[in-house]
């Protein structure tokens, strides 16, 4: 898969160096700094990757709404529904919106925008002249509570979190911004949508037989969580479930993105 990623993304850089994402011509997102910090992944291989350090980076306060992504397709026409490459998106990209450049009535334009993939995702980020956010960057900003820096131990913040995700999705999404602010200043990382990530699958297991002769033992979750950091972080269990599931031109009704930016 990440093969695969690579080579879309060399496509769709070469799509941004030909001229056809326009850059600068987005509404400026609000944004957050957040870190330094140390992020501890959910699963580690090796005790010395049970934690990374984030250096400080700039983070959008809430995500990408559907009039923000219908801006970006008006000057950006390549990521139109009836116009993507096959390559970047699957036959469900922007799914929800009644035109091919428009929302329309059927869903919220203040609410996050979806069924986008990984790839229009970090085209959009880049002509906001930012990326999307590490993994290690999305979930140290995603530890904080409205009053801890990391609230990862809390167990009326990991009930929150558990609430949240087991709460069936509305037909129609909420607009964004409406959770009050983390300790960083940033709203909607949970309870609204899932968020991709730019190393979205970057936490796979290898299911290689050649690896360390355990064959299909690492397939299952009884096996893949004697590497993991935390096992009681079941909401983060969730997480790296989704992404490792995705292909890089998928898209799915409940996920969106932010962007991020590195800091000065």
């Amino acid at each position: 898969m990440i093969g695969l990623a690579f080579v879309g993304w060399a496509l769709a850089a070469g799509q941004l160096a030909a001229g056809q994402l326009a850059a600068g011509s987005l509404v400026e997102a609000p944004r957050v700094a957040v870190g330094p910090g140390v992020y501890r992944p959910t699963y580690a291989p090796t005790p010395a990757e049970e934690k990374i350090y984030v250096a400080r980076f700039l983070l959008a306060t809430t995500p990408v709404t559907n009039s923000d992504f219908a801006l970006f397709v008006a000057n950006s026409p390549a990521w139109r529904r009836d116009r993507v490459d096959p390559l970047f998106a699957d036959e469900g990209y922007l799914g929800d919106w009644a035109a091919a450049d428009a929302p329309g009535a059927s869903v919220d334009a203040s609410g996050p925008v979806t069924r986008v993939s990984w790839f229009a995702a970090r085209a959009y980020c880049a002509a906001s002249g930012g990326r999307l956010p590490t993994e290690a960057e999305w979930e140290l900003a995603a530890a904080a509570s409205e009053t801890s820096w990391d609230a990862r131990q809390d167990p009326a913040f990991i009930q929150q979190l558990l609430g949240w995700y087991g709460e069936p999705t509305p037909k129609r999404l909420p607009p964004v911004g409406g959770r009050p602010p983390n300790r960083w200043g940033a709203r909607d990382l949970h309870g609204v949508v899932w968020e991709w990530v730019e190393d979205f699958n970057a936490s796979l297991m290898s299911v290689d037989a050649r690896d360390d002769n355990s064959g299909d033992d690492l397939r299952f979750c009884g096996a893949g969580a004697a590497n993991a950091t935390n096992a009681g972080d079941y909401a983060s269990f969730m997480r790296v479930a989704l992404r490792s599931s995705l292909e890089a031109r998928a898209t799915v009704r409940t996920l969106g993105f932010r962007c991020a930016w590195s800091a000065p």
